[in-house]
């Protein structure tokens, strides 16, 4: 047998590093794409909601809002039996949810070939869907409505944070709304549009506000959409089931940088948020109410009918000048989740990187 060269070994060598060069980049390109672009568009998004808010006009929320409305008077028939509404509901909710959610996939993968693309699109769905500076924006002006005495004002302004009837509210009333609009808002408008922007990108970003907007516009127990609207519900109740979740933690966490009471969150949280309507809205209300020493809950007039609801809390009642601390509550709460996410982002690219190199 013939001994091996040393040029035969150098060959070898070299083709054994270029082998294992090769299978490196497979690795990489094969790995989650582009989480520093979606953390640096998830940080841009948020600076945008900050300091631009809502766009004023043409915002895609509300285009979305208006196909909605066509697509519900092609399918909704209040003559078709009670199952036959509950599978229109079913292809609404499917074909809209559905529809946002691959458009916006399909523009993500146009835009992914670069890297300014992919942080552009992150940052501008994520802007799109998040609701916190101009939700905020109102909750302030009905606080300084309601502590002028402005009670018409701040009747005239509600329908931009709830669907209540705000003809049936008295000033306690009033503050009360706008408390826990704040607070359900602080996981649908916040947390859990950050969240599935993070998990899944714009898609799923898109995928949650459509769910959330669907739910606002028939999920609730008129007759004209209990049936209806049971799909749009359900679906926004499981997108947000988990990021509700992370809000109540968040929130208990930073209840004391607004001089609440973090066991008083806790404990309310505990105790009374499988008492809502709601299976998620319960959780950032309850730990609203123990955060401030409040009470929320109680009779909720709607235009279709008053919902008795369970009180939550064990404090005194709302008043307008809890508004200002449920604003900045809501607001601690984004930026940490804000925070989270990204670094959750950084965190797993790094972790792909270390494991491939």
């Amino acid at each position: 047998m013939s001994a091996i060269s040393p040029a035969d070994r150098d060959r070898a060598a070299r083709r054994r590093v270029r082998v294992r060069a090769a299978r490196r980049r497979v690795r990489v390109r094969t790995s989650p794409p582009g989480l520093p672009a979606r953390a640096a568009g998830l940080g841009l998004g948020v600076a945008l909601d900050r300091v631009v808010g809502d766009p004023q006009r043409l915002h895609p929320v509300a285009g979305f809002g208006r196909v909605a409305l066509a697509v519900e008077h092609r399918l909704l028939d209040p003559r078709r039996s009670e199952t036959g509404q509950r599978a229109a509901g079913v292809l609404f909710t499917g074909i809209l949810v559905g529809g946002s959610a691959a458009a916006t996939h399909a523009v993500g993968r146009l835009l992914s070939q670069s890297t300014a693309g992919t942080v552009a699109w992150n940052a501008a769905v994520a802007w799109a869907c998040l609701g916190g500076s101009s939700l905020l924006s109102v909750a302030r002006r009905q606080d300084a409505l309601l502590r002028s005495g402005d009670h018409d004002g701040s009747r005239a302004l509600l329908p931009w944070l709830c669907g209540r009837d705000p003809d049936a509210l008295d000033p306690d009333d009033l503050a009360r709304a706008v408390v826990e609009s704040v607070a359900e808002n602080t996981s649908d408008a916040a947390v859990c549009t950050l969240f599935w922007a993070a998990i899944a990108g714009p898609a799923g970003a898109a995928m949650h506000r459509t769910a959330n907007t669907l739910d606002a516009m028939v999920g609730h127990r008129s007759p004209r959409y209990q049936h209806f609207g049971t799909a749009s519900a359900r679906l926004d109740d499981i997108l947000g089931f988990v990021p509700a979740r992370l809000a109540g933690i968040i929130g208990v966490a930073v209840a004391g940088t607004i001089g609440g009471s973090p066991s008083g969150a806790l404990r309310t949280w505990r105790r009374d948020a499988r008492a809502h309507p709601s299976p998620n809205a319960g959780v950032m209300e309850s730990v609203c109410a123990g955060a401030l020493g409040v009470r929320l809950g109680g009779p909720t007039p709607y235009p279709y009918g008053v919902q008795q609801r369970a009180v939550l809390g064990d404090g005194r009642p709302v008043r307008a000048e809890d508004i200002g601390r449920a604003v900045r509550l809501h607001d601690r709460v984004q930026l940490v989740t804000a925070g989270l996410m990204i670094a959750g982002l950084l965190v797993a690219h790094a972790r792909t990187v270390g494991r491939d190199g």
